[in-house]
């Protein structure tokens, strides 16, 4: 299963603000994962609509983790960020052995087992060591460390 970029995107920035006690803007980590700021911005809203982060507006907003967040198991916020699909489309077009398919069930199976394995890692998980201080280095230039 490969995951869509914003789902990376999101991951990504969900490890950077578990790093932070400090407010990250939407620019800083657009700077940080060198994406477009307005990619950031639809990603950053996706996140706080699904209440993993907190924003707050004006001169001294930006983007915070949301209290219980670190705690959100990775496989549950890749399910929300990626919907319901399965791993291949066999409606679009209908596929002729739909019908007597043995590869469908297997996939969604490994599809899952996939998801199973995230559900067993938190975000406080994903930024322990070695992960911790690379991603503290990824702050821009001036908003370094906590």
């Amino acid at each position: 299963m490969q995951l869509t970029q914003s789902t990376d995107l999101a991951l990504r920035v969900l490890m950077l603000a578990a790093t932070r006690t400090s407010r990250l803007t939407v620019r800083d980590l657009a700077e940080s994962l060198d994406v477009p700021v307005t990619h950031m911005a639809k990603i950053v809203q996706r996140l706080q609509r699904l209440e993993l982060i907190v924003t707050m507006r004006g001169r001294a907003g930006g983007v915070l983790l949301a209290p219980e967040a670190s705690r959100a198991r990775v496989g549950q916020i890749v399910r929300a960020l990626e919907g319901p699909g399965e791993v291949i489309a066999c409606d679009a077009p209908p596929c002729p052995l739909r019908c007597a398919c043995r590869l469908r069930p297997l996939l969604r199976q490994a599809q899952e087992s996939f998801l199973a394995t995230l559900d067993a890692v938190t975000i406080e998980d994903l930024v322990g060591p070695p992960a911790g201080p690379v991603l503290l280095a990824l702050a821009p230039p001036g908003r370094a460390g906590p």
